[in-house]
């Protein structure tokens, strides 16, 4: 079959992008947000933040009392916003914890605050939609 030059071209240009920021540039952003993220989404009542350690990835999982993670991750979707949502390979833990599940957000060196306040407004939508 035919190569696909698109994806090499595409790898080839995000490998360049990736050399030319550094590492240390990139984590650092990723915890910015990260703790933006965090501060933004507890001022939303009945939101529930799991997973709070003091060295994690920019990844937040959350629950919205009364509202089920599949509903919140369908809203979400048709305003724009990409979450994933449900147990997360994590089945016996939200078992134990218990939950339904939850909704992930994850962070990368291309989001920016504003993407971030764009999920908070959301949310409170959704909360007084549902």
């Amino acid at each position: 079959g035919t190569l696909h030059l698109a994806g090499i071209a595409g790898l080839g240009a995000a490998l360049a992008f990736l050399e030319s920021i550094t590492y240390k540039r990139i984590q650092a952003h990723e915890k910015a947000l990260l703790t933006y993220a965090t501060q933004q989404l507890k001022t939303i009542p009945g939101l529930h933040i799991w997973g709070n350690v003091a060295e994690k990835l920019g990844i937040v999982s959350f629950t919205i009392d009364k509202l089920h993670p599949l509903d919140i991750g369908i809203r979400l979707d048709a305003m724009g916003i990409a979450v994933r949502t449900g147990k997360h390979c994590a089945t016996t833990l939200m078992k134990d914890l218990p939950i339904e599940g939850t909704v992930r957000a994850s962070l990368a060196v291309y989001n920016t605050k504003e993407d971030i306040d764009r999920l908070v407004h959301a949310l409170f939508d959704i909360k007084r939609v549902l």
